[in-house]
């Protein structure tokens, strides 16, 4: 007869070993799938920091940039910057780059954007349920919408390299009037 704790050892191993078939039968958390290039994505972004409600529709006619981040996202951290001088060099009357919070407390959600006074964007703190329609699953997750309310591009990941590729497609749905302006104005 084996000894107690050799047995026990043994329900021990057996258990670990079938942790990733109960983990599996395990219905996933419902999670929207990404709305695609040419859809209409969901309006309705939440808040900002002054409680007013933030849509997608309020700026119809522009391009809007929604992008999903976290404070614990380095990459994200590092996009914010780069999409405010965006922001600013295009100007308010063409573009609006919304900036989600995704899923984390008022206190680091207000801490990033302490730490990014300059940075003039549209700040909003989601508390799950709009990352959820747009099916996020991974930070930073961004969504170009072109003036008619359509997804023109999406992105996943952030890098330098690619921020001149988000800088082309941005000005390819600009209007001419805004590419004539001078920049910062």
């Amino acid at each position: 007869m084996p000894h107690p704790s050799l047995a026990w050892l043994r329900v021990c191993a057996l258990l670990l070993l079938m942790l990733p078939a109960l983990a599996s039968a395990q219905p996933a958390k419902a999670t929207a799938p990404q709305p695609q290039v040419g859809e209409i994505p969901p309006d309705s972004l939440g808040t900002d920091r002054q409680g007013q409600p933030v849509s997608i529709s309020q700026h119809r006619g522009k391009v809007v940039i929604v992008t999903f981040w976290a404070s614990w996202c380095g990459p994200c951290r590092k996009e914010l910057p780069m999409l405010g001088q965006v922001q600013k060099t295009v100007g308010r009357d063409y573009m609006e780059v919304i900036a989600v919070n995704l899923n984390e407390s008022p206190r680091l959600f207000n801490s990033v954007v302490k730490e990014n006074p300059g940075v003039d964007l549209t700040w909003v703190r989601d508390r799950g349920k709009v990352g959820k329609l747009y099916g996020v699953r991974a930070l930073p997750n961004m969504f170009i919408i072109d003036r008619d309310g359509r997804i023109a591009h999406t992105h996943l990941g952030y890098s330098e390299k690619v921020f001149k590729q988000l800088i082309d497609e941005i000005l390819a749905l600009l209007p001419p009037e805004a590419l004539a302006k001078p920049a910062g104005t």
